[in-house]
């Protein structure tokens, strides 16, 4: 079963969205982790661009943290959801994309309660080597550099696991407290030049990764070295993790969702079910829109083709790499197979010169052009019973048991020469005899 994740254009033309919606897919058409969300298919409609994706019933990390008791998470808890997200961004990364949008709405858990990463619209490929600008993410996730406009790689992902791993344990996040009414440029502030506080909740470990994660400098900041994630992975705070057992998806979750259970406080408060008004899509829209259908097979797939060989079976190419003959224009067509209902009760007579028929031929009980097989003669016994007893049926039913009136039956019924209708009409008329 998948999600199939609907955005309507005229929503998306408004906000301006466009190559948003399309860096998503594309995205997600080069990302094959068991810790971001698969794409199987991508399409559009009349009024909405379409990803089927991986499904996910759990809810989301924001729900779980805030909505099911007392804010926050066991230390259990939060050491499997980072070492999860951990992977997860080490994986974008190995491909040189920066997700740039870490915040618990994005974490989703599955039915077994197995988290992935979702909603790639502003994650970017860096060309690899190189170094990116872009001030794009959720307020009080931001990275220092991002909120300066400074140029980065991949380092706001790791301040974005930073502020997940403390506001998993503190139940708020670092830099604003939950409900809390303030300004953008105030939250941007506190960013920039306030340390974070700890409470009891948090752990010596757990308070030391955070402040190594949310280091102003992100050339001192954790993640951010020649290591990278491996880095983050040798820290005291995942010495219970065992990675490659974690990355084999054989760890299993401190918390499983109940699949009775719907982990969303309303649907009735999504703000994609209100209508879109005053705004038009014209050609130019339809032609953006459209390379956002271009075909794709998703990498699980390939995968799975290239594990099964089933790419065997399909007929590409010919001898030495040219056209299979059903491919080459210039080949003849090659004439239909009859099948054997075909060679038994088609007429094959075939009309001489003066426009009389072979009678030689219509007088054996098959006519066919070809000779008959053993096998064939079998199928022909079982044919000629089964369409006899329906015709001992029709007839009974009728009062009537003329020979006449069978061969005439037989002829309307099947089509059939005079020879083969006499053959069946005695048939039948034989096993009325003996009923």
């Amino acid at each position: 079963m998948y999600a199939c994740k609907k955005l309507e254009k005229k929503r998306i033309k408004k906000r301006k969205g466009e190559s948003m919606a399309l860096n998503e897919k594309q995205i997600l058409e080069k990302v094959n982790s068991r810790f971001v969300v698969s794409l199987a298919y991508a399409y559009e409609t009349k009024d909405a661009l379409c990803l089927v994706l991986t499904i996910m019933n759990g809810g989301d990390l924001k729900f779980h943290t805030y909505n099911m008791g007392t804010p926050g998470f066991e230390k259990d808890r939060v050491q499997f959801y980072a070492a999860q997200i951990c992977c997860g961004l080490e994986h974008l990364h190995r491909e040189w994309i920066v997700y740039r949008d870490l915040k618990p709405e994005n974490i989703l858990l599955d039915d077994n309660g197995h988290i992935r990463i979702s909603d790639l619209g502003l994650a970017i490929k860096v060309p690899e080597g190189e170094l990116i600008r872009g001030r794009v993410g959720t307020v009080g996730y931001m990275a220092p550099e991002v909120i300066n406009n400074e140029k980065y790689g991949m380092s706001p992902d790791w301040w974005g696991l930073g502020c997940l791993i403390y506001e998993m344990t503190a139940g708020r996040s670092p830099f604003r407290a939950r409900k809390e009414r303030v300004k953008r440029e105030e939250v941007e502030r506190r960013v920039q030049e306030e340390e974070e506080e700890y409470n009891d909740k948090f752990t010596e470990d757990t308070k030391a990764i955070c402040r190594m994660l949310l280091t102003k400098d992100p050339k001192q900041r954790l993640g951010c070295q020649a290591d990278t994630g491996v880095g983050i992975k040798a820290h005291s705070f995942f010495k219970n993790i065992n990675f490659k057992r974690m990355e084999a998806g054989i760890v299993e979750p401190p918390f499983v969702p109940d699949p009775r259970a719907v982990y969303c406080k309303d649907v009735l408060d999504i703000e994609q079910f209100s209508t879109v008004k005053g705004v038009n899509l014209d050609q130019t829209d339809n032609d953006f829109y459209s390379k956002f259908a271009t075909g794709c097979v998703s990498i699980p797939w390939q995968n799975e083709m290239i594990e099964t060989e089933c790419f065997r079976d399909l007929n590409v190419f010919g001898p030495q790499g040219t056209r299979p003959p059903d491919l080459d224009w210039n080949q003849p067509p090659e004439p239909p197979r009859r099948s054997l209902l075909d060679r038994i009760f088609r007429r094959h007579m075939e009309e001489d010169a003066g426009g009389t028929r072979n009678t030689t031929q219509r007088s054996g009980l098959l006519s066919a052009a070809q000779p008959i097989k053993r096998e064939e003669e079998l199928s022909l016994f079982c044919v000629f019973q089964e369409c006899g007893i329906f015709l001992f049926e029709v007839v009974k039913a009728g009062s009537c048991s003329n020979i006449i009136v069978l061969i005439d039956l037989t002829q309307s019924l099947f089509s059939l020469s005079l020879s083969l209708s006499l053959s069946l009409s005695i048939y039948i008329y034989i096993y009325m005899y003996l009923i």
